[in-house]
């Protein structure tokens, strides 16, 4: 019996960050949905359902707070693991994304291998 492939949502407005962290994630066995900036991110995330998703937190239209601020307000969506992804390595912003509803934050560049570690914990039936 094949299980479906996790889908994971990549908010990223960067396009080489953006396709980096899809290639990663597909290497990795997971499908991967992309929005480019915090309006789609929103859109995307009820529609597609994702098993979890990682936001950039500074986007276009919308930045990534307030997109996960939204996102938690969606029917069915307060339990989705939510990781920020941010060039900003300070308390001052972690706490920012925590008290906006991520469940995590990580700087970039991203250690993947970290990242590996939070999809275990959040998706521990991978």
């Amino acid at each position: 019996m094949k299980r479906d492939k996790k889908k994971f949502l990549v908010v990223e407005d960067f396009e080489d960050s953006r396709f980096m962290m899809r290639r990663l994630l597909e290497m990795a066995g997971y499908s991967v949905v992309e929005a480019t900036d915090g309006e789609q991110a929103v859109k995307l995330a009820v529609e597609t359902r994702p098993a979890l998703i990682l936001m950039d937190l500074s986007l276009p239209k919308m930045d990534g707070l307030a997109a996960t601020r939204s996102i938690r307000q969606k029917r069915g969506m307060k339990r989705v693991p939510i990781v920020a992804v941010s060039a900003h390595d300070s308390t001052e912003s972690r706490a920012e994304a925590l008290d906006a509803g991520c469940n995590e934050y990580v700087t970039k560049p991203i250690d993947f291998d970290r990242l590996n570690e939070l999809i275990a914990e959040f998706l521990p039936d991978k």
